[in-house]
C-alpha cells in the first residue's frame, strides 16, 4: 500500500486478509476495545453513571486551560537541534549539517516547528497519547512528522505480539483512507500508562471532578450576576392561602421584579415576607470552592499555582531557582519523552541525539547571568566567547581560549621552583656547616693532653 508517496509493506505480518483475523485493539469488549471507556472517561465510574464530560468541555475551566497551554507553549519555544558525540572528547556538540535536523526544523507544510511541539505536547496532555506519523525520503530516511488526531488512530496487536496502528483517513496528513500501519512507522509517544503499555492516560482523568466542580461554580456565578446578583426565594404568607392567589402573586412578582425589573423596590402587604432560597457567595464560601479546584487541577499537572494565577507567587526573589524547580517537576518528563521519541523515531546512531536547548527557559536575571559568566571566565573553565555567546555577543578575536592569570601557579610548579631556586643556596649552607665542624674537631685535638 501506498502512505504519503512511498509503499508501506507489513514484512513481519501475515497478508492482509489474514492480518485483518489476527489483529485485534487493546482491551477486550466489542470491536473497539474497552480501553476507550476507560482512557476516555473524566473520572473513575463516569461511564457507568452515563456521565460524560470530554476534554473540549474541561478544557473551558481555566486552570486546565492554563496549565495545558502553559506547559505547551514553554516546551514549544525552545530550540530543537541534533548533537553529536565527539569521540576523543566525549563532548556533546551540534552537529550543523545532519540530515535528521531537516524535519526538527520544518516538521511539514503546515506547522512551524513551534506549532507542531505544542500541538505533540497538547495532545499528550489531554489525551494521555501522542501519535506521530512519519513521513519518509526516497532513501527510507524521515524527513517530515504528522501529529495525528488520537480518535483516529488505534492501538493493534497481533496474536504473535506485535503492534500495528489503525489510522483511519485523515486528508491533512496525507492519508486518503483508512489504512493498517506497523509500529515502525508511528512515533507513540504516551503518559501514564496507567492500565495498558500502549494506552495513555491524561491529566484530566485525574483532576475531572475539580474541573467540573469549578465550571459548575463558575456557571452559577454567571446566572447569579445575569440576574443582578439577586438569588431566587419564595414568597411566605403569614396563614393560608387559595391556588389561585398564590398563581396571581407569583406572575406578578415575575412579571415587576424579574428580568429587566430586577433590582425594582417591591412593597409587601397582608404580612408577606420575601426569603432567598440560595446561598450567597459568602455562605457557600464560593472564592475558597473556586481555588480550591484550581489547586488540584495544577497539583495534578504538577504546575506551580502561581504561575497561572491560582496562588501568591513566592516571596524570595531568584528567577533561576524558580524556573528550575518548574523545568524538574513540571517540563523535566515530558522534555525527556520527546527527545527519547524522536532518537528511537529517527533510528539514530550511539553518536547522535535530539536535545532540546534549556537556556531559553532557564533564564536567569542580568545580575546573576553577568556574575555567573564573569566568574566562569575568571576561573579559567569558560572562555571569553562561550560568556559572549550567552548574553548573544558576537565572538572576538583570541575569544576561543581560556585564560587564567600570570600569578596562579601549580602546587607542583612551585614545588619544583623552590627546588631550583635554594639549590645553591642550601648548598653553601652546607659548605659553611662543615667548615664549622670541622674548625670545632680541630679544636677539641689540640686541648688533648698527650
Amino acid at each position: 500500500m501506498r502512505l504519503l508517496g512511498l509503499e508501506i509493506s507489513l514484512t513481519r505480518a501475515a497478508p492482509r486478509a489474514a492480518l485483518a483475523q489476527n489483529v485485534s485493539p487493546v482491551g477486550g469488549w466489542g470491536n473497539g476495545g474497552w480501553w476507550p471507556f476507560i482512557v476516555r472517561e473524566p473520572f473513575a465510574g463516569a461511564w457507568q453513571m452515563n456521565r460524560e464530560l470530554a476534554p473540549e468541555t474541561l478544557l473551558a475551566f481555566y486552570a486546565v486551560y492554563a496549565c495545558v497551554t502553559l506547559i505547551s507553549a514553554d516546551i514549544g519555544k525552545l530550540e530543537l537541534r541534533i548533537m553529536r558525540r565527539d569521540g576523543q572528547t566525549d563532548i556533546w556538540q551540534v552537529a550543523e549539517n545532519s540530515p535528521f535536523a531537516l524535519p526538527l526544523r520544518e516538521p511539514n507544510a503546515y506547522q512551524t516547528r513551534g506549532q507542531f511541539v505544542e500541538n505533540w505536547i497538547m495532545s499528550k496532555l489531554t489525551r494521555g497519547n501522542t501519535y506521530a506519523l512519519k513521513e519518509r525520503d526516497a532513501r527510507g530516511v524521515v524527513n517530515g512528522l504528522h501529529v495525528l488526531d488520537t480518535l483516529r488512530v488505534t492501538p493493534m496487536v497481533t496474536e504473535s505480539g506485535e503492534v500495528y496502528y489503525q489510522l483511519n483517513a485523515d486528508n491533512l496528513a496525507g492519508i486518503g483512507q483508512d489504512v493498517l500501519v506497523p509500529a515502525s512507522e508511528i512515533i507513540h509517544d504516551r503518559m501514564n500508562c496507567l492500565f495498558h503499555p500502549l494506552v495513555g492516560t491524561s491529566p484530566i482523568f485525574a483532576c475531572a471532578l475539580a474541573a467540573q466542580q469549578g465550571l459548575a461554580i463558575q456557571n452559577n456565578s454567571a446566572a447569579f450576576f445575569a440576574n443582578g446578583s439577586q438569588p431566587g426565594g419564595i414568597l411566605v404568607a403569614p396563614g393560608a392561602i387559595s391556588q389561585s392567589t398564590a398563581d396571581r402573586l407569583k406572575a406578578e412578582w415575575e412579571e415587576k421584579f424579574s428580568g429587566p425589573n430586577r433590582g425594582r423596590l417591591a412593597v409587601l402587604g397582608d404580612g408577606l415576607k420575601y426569603e432567598s432560597l440560595t446561598m450567597n457567595a459568602v455562605d457557600a464560601q464560593l472564592i475558597e470552592q473556586l481555588r480550591m479546584t484550581a489547586e488540584v487541577v495544577c497539583s495534578v499537572f504538577h504546575v506551580p499555582g502561581y504561575l497561572i494565577g491560582a496562588g501568591s507567587a513566592p516571596t524570595y526573589n531568584n528567577v533561576e531557582a524558580l524556573g528550575q524547580n518548574y523545568y524538574s517537576q513540571c517540563l523535566q518528563s515530558l522534555i525527556e519523552a520527546f527527545e527519547q521519541n524522536l532518537d528511537k523515531g529517527f533510528d539514530l546512531p550511539t553518536d547522535l541525539r535530539t536535545e532540546m536547548n534549556l537556556d531559553d527557559l532557564l533564564r536567569m536575571d542580568s545580575a546573576t547571568l553577568m556574575k555567573t559568566q564573569r566568574e566562569g571566565v575568571a576561573g579559567g573553565f569558560v572562555s571569553p566567547n562561550e560568556a559572549r555567546r550567552r548574553v548573544n555577543l558576537p565572538p572576538v578575536a583570541g575569544g576561543e581560549t581560556p585564560y587564567m592569570q600570570q600569578q596562579n601557579y601549580s602546587l607542583a610548579a612551585l614545588d619544583a621552583r623552590d627546588s631550583v631556586t635554594t639549590a645553591p643556596v642550601n648548598a653553601a649552607y652546607e659548605r659553611a656547616l662543615a667548615s664549622i665542624r670541622d674548625g670545632i674537631a680541630d679544636q677539641r685535638h689540640d686541648r688533648t693532653p698527650t
